[in-house]
């Protein structure tokens, strides 16, 4: 059986190969029901906000993303795990525009549910 820290990085490696593909379905079964992104300068995003703005990236209508996320720590607490991140972040226009890439620390909360570890909260400092 893989280790819980094995299984956390597997989700990012799944999460970010899964964004960069715009595999909609795939990235919302990382995360719980209920998390919460937090980012500088917005109100907090649920689930619902995140799935509508992952469609439109699909369907061409928003800009496509690519990046790559370097764990730093991670620390298990029973049926939680906290993470912090380095992630940068590369947006591309659906018009084919110039690039903006931003980056910095990210950190996440991760429940255990079912056996699988899933996305909780996520507060990431990108600038």
């Amino acid at each position: 059986m893989e280790s819980d820290e094995k299984q956390i990085r597997r989700l990012v490696s799944d999460w970010m190969d899964a964004i960069r593909v715009g595999d909609v379905d795939h990235v919302l079964s990382l995360m719980t029901d209920d998390v919460v992104f937090l980012t500088p300068g917005r109100p907090p995003m649920r689930k619902v906000d995140f799935a509508a703005g992952a469609r439109a990236q699909a369907a061409g209508q928003a800009p496509k993303f690519d990046g790559r996320s370097e764990i730093e720590e991670i620390v298990l607490a029973g049926g939680w795990a906290f993470m912090r991140s380095r992630l940068e972040v590369i947006a591309t226009p659906p018009d084919g525009g110039a690039q903006t890439k931003r980056s910095g620390y990210t950190l996440t909360v991760l429940k255990k549910q079912d056996g699988r570890w899933l996305l909780a909260r996520d507060a990431n400092l990108l600038a």
